[in-house]
């Protein structure tokens, strides 16, 4: 047996008991006490509504209703009688048809509610009498009961909740005017269940676009224990959670009867995530007044920003002598408008003719302060009697409960849906037909969900599948300074999307910019988030440094190796390209030495040329002399090639002249020094001079030299064309500011040593023989110049070796290097010029009178002269 059907069980047999009790008690007695304590009011109509309102707060223990409640119960039920009067006065809505009630008094107490709402569910239940008698043996004569269409109620959530459990189970529709919880829009648990107020999760909705358009992002929540505090706050977290980019930084349940100093520790732990500064509050006015206390105690006025729902709303109770910690509250409240009729209505209600509101007499006593005689009521000799000439809002205080205009809406709603059942099922029928009697509550369920027209306040008026009207709020936002009359302000609305003047609102101190409450502030421009874990919007921030960039807001990239980071990181540029310019100071010292250098070297070619069959020419060797020069000449060159921006014609020609220029001066410099030192190693064998040591012999020795330089070279043409190319590892200091890529050849260091090596091989050789030819005696040709020259160039080339390779990892390498390479180059050159060439020139030029030709001596005497010059060099003591 299913749960329903156990229900519809009970409900039986509840309701026989109930009749059983009326028979068996039924007497004057009873009727007495019906009289005095009256449980409901009935208005007589040709289709009957059924009404539920919390006429009555919650009793003690024990006691089912208290006192009376004057606002949220008689208002709202006279706003019931009055919306039946107006419709019912209607020529164009249910003509002919009259719509009576019957309204229940629920006393502010579900389970009580439930007991009373048995009676809209009498008519629908099958029962058997049978076994009933009265106390003559005749069977009872039982009235039967009325039908009730709908329900109009009730007010708290969790009233309607435990009614709505029990009319779906009767398909009885059921509007309420009041009910906020977000679980009563279940369509598949309350599917007779409809409002026209919108459900809370529309209030959490538009709370939580209010925070997102204030750019919070880190909040705390605080509920009341209860249906509507509870829902209220899981309705927001779960609508946050959805939405994303919001985090929940506590969320903290007020107990139903709290402890002394309970709001003292809610205020504690709320200051634990003091970042969260935005605090959204679902609770009752008595809950939200001793927050604000134990703030205010806790010396934190001005600390929290407040949030509050519908409960807060415009309310000035629960901010009384607390104005200065409510300052800048945030509060929502359903979009209302007062009622002019009704005030009307209302204000003309008294004794004689209100008679059809059985709690009205109650309301009057409590209104007026004064004391009815009553039959059954014992009179107060401490309150005055009433007159019954008082009238409301002249001898007492009104103001028109905010929730009058659903009261009225949902009464209407539940008329036009009758209506349109009526003209669809009894066209031109007049009164109701026999297709509406009884009137199907599932098929008026529909008619319900269909309605669309404009509402007392003259807004429309319809529901959603899920019974839900929409949603319209007003936002409210308390405010002090800077305001003649402090209170609160309108700064805004929600309907379905926010509508929000941030330029309105005001805050503690009278600052306009909204204050932040978020966990972690934005990182500065540079750095990622390092995610707090489990926590989404807390973050730590860390600079992206070196050669990064922030590819996103939580992740370090490298740029490519060509570019560096924009200056706030937040991209890559290309890294500016450099090369060793002219003006540049690593540039000008070579540049200068290479010139003299040329300059010089022209003009001892000039001098040989010009003076080119004079004796001192012509011993130098000629030939071998201007090949020696054109090799300087070519060292001096090699500057200007190592210097010029690197293209694929430079770099061709830096490979080229690169060691060409060394070698060509070192191959003929080694055959001088070979040739002097074979003709006076074969003197003192034999009188036969060597072979090979004619000039022709000479430069064809020279020209095989160079020739294996060549043959290097063009070698590493083919296996390697000359190219340029970009280094960017070279200047690439940790400071990216300061990275360049450098234009170069593709010429590494390794290269350049290999393309220099057959040189320096060259140059160890023609030093060798330097030193075996240091005994010719300084009267024979060039052995001892050269000898010199050799170490010397020994000693620069030895110099260059550290400092070329010490550099390597200096951000100024290349133009170290340049510049160690090219002044080593020149000065060797230099050093050769000047110790071979700078003093023939000089007396070429100023003592021509030494230029002259001398005594010719045969081979056999110069072997002699120089064997004996080596016998006293070896042994100077002969």
């Amino acid at each position: 047996m299913t749960s329903s059907s156990l229900l519809f069980l009970w409900l039986s047999l509840l309701l026989r008991y109930q009749i059983w009790l009326q028979l068996l008690w039924l007497g004057p007695a009873s009727q007495a006490q019906q009289g005095t304590q009256p449980q409901s009011i009935k208005i007589e109509g040709d289709i009957t509504l059924g009404g539920l309102f919390p006429v009555h707060a919650r009793g003690p223990a024990g006691i089912p209703c208290g006192e009376i409640k004057r606002e949220k119960g008689i208002h709202r039920l006279e706003a019931l009688l009055y919306a039946l009067d107006q419709i019912n006065n209607d020529p164009d809505l249910l003509p002919n048809i009259t719509l009576g009630a019957r309204i229940l008094d629920t006393c502010s107490r579900d389970t009580y509610a439930l007991e009373q709402s048995l009676t809209f569910v009498q008519a629908l239940i099958q029962k058997d009498n049978s076994d009933v008698r009265c106390s003559n043996g005749e069977p009872p004569i039982i009235p039967k009961p009325e039908r009730v269409v709908g329900v109009i109620g009730a007010s708290g959530s969790s009233v309607s909740i435990m009614v709505a459990n029990v009319l779906r189970l009767f398909a009885i529709p059921q509007i309420s005017y009041a009910s906020t919880a977000p679980e009563l829009s279940d369509n598949s648990r309350y599917e007779f269940f409809s409002r026209v107020v919108p459900p809370d999760s529309y209030q959490a909705q538009a709370m939580l676009d209010i925070v997102k358009a204030m750019g919070w992002n880190y909040v705390s929540t605080l509920a009341s224990e209860g249906n509507y505090g509870e829902s209220g706050v899981d309705a927001f977290i779960q609508i946050s959670r959805e939405a994303g980019g919001l985090c929940i930084a506590q969320s903290i349940k007020i107990p139903r009867e709290p402890r002394p100093g309970e709001f003292d520790k809610i205020v504690k732990r709320l200051m634990e995530t003091s970042n969260a500064r935005g605090v959204i509050i679902f609770a009752n006015e008595d809950d939200i007044k001793r927050v604000l206390q134990a703030a205010k105690r806790a010396n934190l006025t001005g600390h929290f920003l407040f949030v509050g729902s519908d409960s807060w709303g415009a309310k000035s109770s629960p901010i009384e002598d607390q104005e200065e910690v409510a300052e800048g509250a945030v509060t929502i409240l359903p979009k209302r408008a007062s009622i002019d009729g009704f005030d009307e209505y209302f204000t003309s209600r008294s004794l004689e003719n209100n008679r059809r509101n059985i709690w009205f007499a109650e309301f009057w006593e409590d209104d007026f302060k004064c004391k009815l005689t009553r039959p059954g009521i014992k009179y107060d000799p401490d309150r005055r009697k009433c007159t019954g000439e008082e009238r409301i809002s002249q001898d007492s205080q009104y103001e028109q409960e905010g929730k009058v205009q659903f009261v009225i809406d949902a009464v209407y709603a539940m008329a036009h849906a009758l209506h349109s059942m009526h003209m669809d099922l009894c066209p031109g029928s007049m009164g109701v037909c026999e297709k509406m009697d009884p009137v199907e509550g599932r098929m008026l369920l529909q008619y319900i969900r269909s309605v669309n027209f404009n509402g007392s306040a003259g807004t429309a008026v319809m529901f959603n599948e899920n019974g839900d009207a929409p949603g319209r709020y007003d936002i409210f936002q308390y405010q002090m300074s800077n305001v003649s009359n402090p209170g609160y302000r309108v700064i805004g609305q929600w309907t379905n999307h926010l509508r929000l003047n941030l330029e309105d609102m005001q805050w503690s101190g009278g600052e306009q910019k909204v204050p932040d409450s978020v966990c972690s502030f934005p990182c500065e421009s540079g750095e990622r988030k390092k995610m707090v874990k489990g926590v989404p919007c807390c973050w730590h921030c860390e600079l992206c440094d070196g050669y990064q960039f922030v590819l996103d807001e939580f992740t370090c990239d490298m740029c490519p190796f060509d570019m560096r980071p924009l200056k706030n990181r937040t991209g890559c540029r290309p890294t500016p390209i450099i090369k060793l310019e002219w003006s540049s100071p690593w540039a000008i010292i070579p540049v200068f030495l290479a010139i003299l250098g040329i300059l010089a070297t022209t003009g001892v070619i000039s001098t040989f040329v010009r003076f080119n069959d004079t004796p001192i020419v012509r011993a130098s060797g000629r030939e071998l002399s201007y090949v020696l020069l054109t090799g300087i000449f070519l060292i001096y060159l090699i500057t200007f090639l190592m210097i010029a921006e690197p293209s694929v014609v430079v770099c061709a020609f830096r490979r080229l002249l690169l060691g060409l220029g060394m070698c060509i001066s070192y191959s003929a410099m080694l055959t001088k020094t070979n040739r002097i030192y074979r003709i006076f190693e074969q003197g003192k064998k034999s009188v036969t001079p060597p072979k090979f040591i004619s000039p022709t012999s000479q430069l064809l020795i020279t020209f095989i030299l160079i020739s294996v330089q060549l043959l290097g070279v063009f070698v590493w043409f083919g296996v390697e064309p000359p190219h340029t190319t970009i280094d960017y590892e070279e200047q690439k200091p940790p400071n990216p500011e300061f990275a360049r890529g450098i234009l170069k050849c593709d010429m590494s260091d390794l290269s350049l040593i290999l393309c220099l090596s057959y040189s320096i091989l060259l140059m160890i050789t023609c030093t060798v023989y330097a030193i075996k030819s240091r005994g010719v005696p300084e009267t024979f040709n060039e052995a001892k110049p050269i000898g010199f020259t050799m170490y010397t160039t020994c000693i620069i080339w030895l110099a260059f070796v550290p400092i070329f390779f010490g550099t390597a990892q200096s951000t100024e390498k290349m133009f170290i290097q340049t510049t160690t390479l090219t002044v080593s180059m020149s000065l060797s050159a230099t050093v050769s010029l000047g110790m071979l060439y700078i003093p023939k020139v000089y007396v070429i030029i100023f003592h021509p009178e030494q230029n002259v030709q001398k005594r010719k001596r045969s081979f056999k005497a110069v072997v002699q002269a120089a064997t004996v010059s080596t016998r006293l060099t070896v042994n100077p003591a002969l």
